[in-house]
């Protein structure tokens, strides 16, 4: 179970960042940052997520001092970033593993050499990077292919490579910036089975950026929104997920399985009911409610008959949870006996509308 550390020491903080870009013969000068407030807890997997051009990548260009913020400050690890000369932020990187979306292995060396590659930079020895890369290739799952090239490598085996490669050096953060956006979903799970590994054996904290939910779902411990430079969200992954606050939250997870309506039912949905409609409803459960029989009991209570329109149970960061949209009479009665079964077994619900 992927476990959320909200007291532990803050790995990354960002006090006040705000990123501006003055005009260029491209575009007209824009804020992508505005005005961010956030720490990335140690020993977490925390996801940033957002629309394109919500300023995810801005955000994580700062920690490593790709880029300089505007004003404010960023901090790893109690250091100030923007704070470092070259020599500083050259033993900051060294301290943070980077992995990309498309891989950014060199074509000319092979497996070994690319994982070795920052060591070498970093005037480490022969001897020592032999010590540290054959390890790591073992971590990966690739130590039988030490010696082959990049283009004899499938797009997972490729993204191993850069994994290890970011764990040369023995960092202390890793920053993932849309990692499995190139992979399949099957190479995508084996890719985060790797990193939660890292991240418990290692202790590693992982700070990912990416637009697929299903990631941040199945890895992350905890989570922040971004849209138009504001973190909008943020907390407990499981919170958020299944309590979206933001409508930039809820929008996002949308294509959730079990968060879209059929199109029918969605195409006949009303904003307030008439006689004799039906009110829809999604019922979200948490931990043990997931798994009882609570269909059954609502039709009890109720007292009249309650249609089930679609629903899913799943895992989010290791934690069962259930979303399950039902129909029944949206009269006063109805609805008012249903709420407070709701309420009584703790279960978060939302009227989606009403139909005839």
């Amino acid at each position: 179970m992927t476990q959320s550390v909200p007291h532990a020491a803050p790995m990354v903080t960002f006090t006040g960042v705000y990123k501006h870009f003055a005009a260029s013969g491209s575009g007209a000068a824009f804020t992508a940052l505005d005005g961010i407030d956030y720490s990335v807890a140690k020993g977490s997997i925390t996801g940033i997520i957002g629309r394109s051009g919500a300023g995810k990548s801005t955000l994580i260009r700062l920690v490593n001092g790709l880029e300089q913020a505007s004003s404010g400050k960023v901090q790893v690890d109690g250091v100030d970033v923007g704070a470092l000369d070259e020599a500083g932020l050259r033993t900051l990187r060294r301290s943070i593993g980077m992995i990309f979306q498309h891989f950014n292995l060199l074509s000319t060396r092979t497996v070994f050499d690319n994982v070795a590659l920052p060591l070498e930079i970093a005037g480490v020895g022969k001897a020592d990077i032999e010590k540290r890369v054959r390890p790591l290739l073992d971590l990966v799952g690739l130590a039988d292919k030490h010696s082959r090239y990049p283009a004899e490598l499938s797009g997972g085996q490729k993204q191993r490579i850069g994994i290890a490669r970011a764990l040369a050096t023995e960092p202390k953060l890793l920053l993932s910036d849309e990692a499995t956006s190139a992979l399949d979903p099957e190479t995508t799970q084996s890719i985060l089975d790797l990193l939660k590994t890292i991240n418990a054996d290692l202790g590693l904290t992982v700070l990912l950026i990416t637009h697929e939910m299903e990631v941040v779902k199945a890895v992350t411990s905890d989570v922040a929104v971004i849209d138009r430079g504001r973190i909008v969200e943020s907390g407990r992954t499981f919170d958020v997920f299944t309590r979206p606050a933001h409508e930039t939250t809820r929008a996002l997870l949308s294509g959730l399985p079990g968060s879209k309506l059929p199109e029918t039912l969605a195409r006949s949905l009303k904003p307030a009911p008439e006689a004799g409609d039906r009110a829809i409803v999604r019922i979200t459960f948490f931990g043990a409610t997931a798994e009882r029989p609570l269909v059954s009991q609502l039709i009890s209570t109720v007292g009249t008959e309650v249609n089930i329109m679609a629903g899913t149970i799943d895992e989010i960061g290791g934690e069962p949870y259930g979303s399950l949209v039902v129909a029944y009479a949206a009269t006063p009665e109805t609805s008012g006996r249903a709420e407070r079964f709701f309420t009584e077994n703790g279960l978060v619900t939302e009227v989606l509308g009403y139909v005839a």
